[in-house]
């Protein structure tokens, strides 16, 4: 079966820096779009970052806008989230999820995926 397994969350203070990683099994990772997702306490869920499958591709939501990277490794699998000048409203559990095909219009809605990781936790100090 599917499964995306989120790793590399932890704690770490206002302006340092982290990278999580997502590894993907039982899909034919290559062909999918992914993502990462994030939710904090007490709100919903939202988009972070995509990328295509090529890798070509990126998009950001504007609060992480130049401070997060996406990125992949098709060969072994995985997407990552660079996450540079953290800020205390970073924090959140973060989710990475693997596109359904056909939905590269809909990037940053929840909607355009259809296997979701259980989430690692960011706690950024101030």
């Amino acid at each position: 079966q599917v499964q995306l397994s989120e790793s590399g969350g932890g704690l770490v203070q206002a302006g340092g820096s982290l990278r999580v990683s997502c590894a993907a099994s039982g899909l034919s990772f290559s062909t999918r779009a992914m993502a990462w997702f994030r939710q904090a306490p007490g709100k919903e869920r939202e988009f972070v970052a995509y990328i295509s499958w090529t890798g070509g591709i990126t998009y950001y939501a504007e609060s992480v806008k130049g401070r997060f990277t996406i990125s992949r490794d098709n060969a072994k699998n995985m997407v990552f989230l660079q996450m540079n000048s953290l800020k205390p409203e970073d924090t959140a559990v973060y989710y990475c999820a693997a596109g359904r095909p056909g939905y590269s219009n809909t990037y940053d809605t929840e909607y355009a995926y259809g296997y979701w990781g259980q989430g690692t936790q960011v706690t950024v100090s101030s």
